[in-house]
């Protein structure tokens, strides 16, 4: 579904992303982990268009996207859901979930977007909230609330960027069930996050990065047990 090759991007002297390759499979759930500073928001960054590499190519479903702006890669399924959540506050999640309908794909007509939010809502189990202001929702529901205005764009593949941040343990659980029940409506998931339960729970593979580079791939129990991923994380030995 998507393809990376030779991602680069620098910042003067530094290297955020450095020459990565990686793959996302249709139907599953990758997680790219790493130490701060890894460069794993700046990958993201990268393949969703808020920033244009320096080396490299992305391909999504066959096509090249490596210069194109960030709406028409949403326009083709690259869907993002982000770390700080930004809903328009005065009004209502139903109305929030409209706007990520409406302007998802050009030219959407309403009642084509009113059944999108229908099942969205539905799938995100925020139907009860569905006239509470959004600048009333709880921290969970708020995340809640991002997955689903991003799954009203209509994504084939979704970005999400430490959405976990900030919940308590049971939270996350219902996160983890929520990211599931996306997976097994048709959309495939690629994701950032740094507590390493959620990562065992949810990945089918892992994609490790430090300093700008991938240094290991595989499923959760290999990498793990990865030396240099224990070295990224841990520190060298003395």
């Amino acid at each position: 579904m998507l393809s990376v090759q030779g991602l680069s991007k620098r910042f003067g002297g530094v290297h955020a992303a450095n020459a990565v390759n990686l793959r996302v499979e249709a139907g599953e759930i990758l997680a790219v982990i790493g130490p701060n500073g890894a460069g794993k928001s700046t990958l993201l960054n990268l393949l969703s268009g808020l920033l244009r590499p320096d080396e490299g190519r992305i391909e999504f479903l066959g096509e090249t996207i490596t210069q194109a702006p960030p709406e028409v890669r949403a326009w083709k399924g690259l869907g993002r859901a982000f770390q700080i959540v930004q809903p328009f506050p005065e009004m209502t999640v139903w109305e929030n979930l409209l706007v990520g309908a409406l302007y998802g794909k050009p030219n959407t007509p309403a009642r084509v977007a009113e059944r999108v939010v229908e099942e969205v809502i539905e799938l995100t189990g925020l139907t009860p909230k569905a006239q509470t202001l959004a600048g009333e929702l709880t921290l969970l529901e708020d995340k809640r609330l991002e997955l689903a205005r991003a799954l009203c764009t209509r994504p084939k593949l979704l970005l999400l960027d430490e959405v976990m941040a900030g919940l308590r343990p049971s939270e996350a659980l219902e996160a983890v069930e929520l990211v599931r029940r996306i997976r097994n409506s048709g959309v495939t998931v690629l994701f950032i996050e740094h507590l390493m339960p959620v990562v065992r729970a949810l990945a089918d593979r892992v994609v490790v990065m430090d300093y700008g580079q991938v240094i290991a791939e595989g499923p959760y129990d290999l990498v793990a047990s990865n030396p240099k991923v224990r070295e990224a994380y841990l520190g060298r030995a003395s």
